[in-house]
């Protein structure tokens, strides 16, 4: 799939600038998560399971509240992320909590260069594969850095969600990989009047795309499911049907919107 040549550059000083926001925003709940409160769903606590004494990887961080929630959990965890801003908080979370999580600044695909261990789990969740433009190679580096036996973790937005505009009143993009989608938006999904306006790069990725690829690379899925709702207020024009459960207005119960999965290597 061709892509700008210099889209991590341009995604990586949008994910720096985010950082700096999210950090102090309410919809990232710090002061409730340095108290203890874990920021991880039942949705991927389920599919996770039993992680103490576990080593897991888990790729695109962020500043990386679900990393520490899992080190506070008894997991060995290392963590990536290509935004050096979101590695520094992330590290400076670790140590203010006394965590031992090890944090690793790197690109997904370029990963193998600084990372040569094997890992009982890998785990991606929410709004992650839209920055990657091949799913080919990144269920490669999946596949790298899972044991024989391992388990790897999705969680993630669904392809269906993509297609619409930010307002949800029109089908805007195709469902398939069809091309790179290149935009310049005004603040940010976790602070709605943040001053920031970048250009960012993605791709919609079609669940056959995503699948395929892990099967390709030497994974059995084992379980696969979907769901209506987002755990998250981080959509334009939702409405919360029930705790912690927004849907889009007027769609109530119709697309779906997320969809979790789990994987081992053969």
């Amino acid at each position: 799939m061709e892509h700008p040549d210099d889209y991590i550059e341009i995604n990586r000083a949008l994910w720096d600038e985010k950082t700096q926001r999210h950090v102090s925003s309410a919809f990232y709940k710090m002061d409730s998560f340095l108290a203890g409160a874990s920021s991880l769903n039942d949705i991927e606590l389920g599919l996770l399971g039993d992680v103490k004494g576990k080593s897991i990887l888990h790729l695109q961080c962020h500043f990386d509240q679900d990393s520490l929630s899992l080190a506070r959990m008894g997991a060995n965890v290392t963590a990536v992320d290509f935004s050096g801003e979101a590695i520094k908080k992330a590290e400076e979370l670790n140590t203010q909590l006394g965590l031992n999580a090890r944090f690793i600044c790197s690109d997904v695909y370029e990963l193998a260069d600084k990372l040569e261990d094997q890992f009982d789990i890998v785990y991606t969740s929410y709004g992650v594969l839209g920055w990657l433009p091949d799913m080919k190679k990144w269920a490669g580096v999946v596949s790298r850095f899972l044991k024989p036996g391992g388990t790897f973790v999705l969680v993630e937005f669904h392809p269906v969600v993509w297609m619409f505009n930010n307002g949800f009143t029109d089908i805007q993009y195709a469902y398939f990989n069809k091309e790179a989608i290149v935009e310049t938006l005004t603040g940010t999904y976790a602070d709605r009047d943040a001053a920031i306006q970048k250009t960012e790069v993605g791709w919609n990725h079609d669940l056959s795309e995503v699948l395929q690829n892990l099967i390709d690379a030497g994974l059995r899925i084992t379980t696969f499911q979907e769901f209506d709702y987002s755990p998250y207020n981080c959509f334009r024009n939702t409405v919360e049907v029930s705790p912690g459960r927004f849907q889009v207005n007027g769609l109530e119960g119709k697309i779906p919107m997320l969809y979790a999965l789990a994987a081992v290597k053969k």
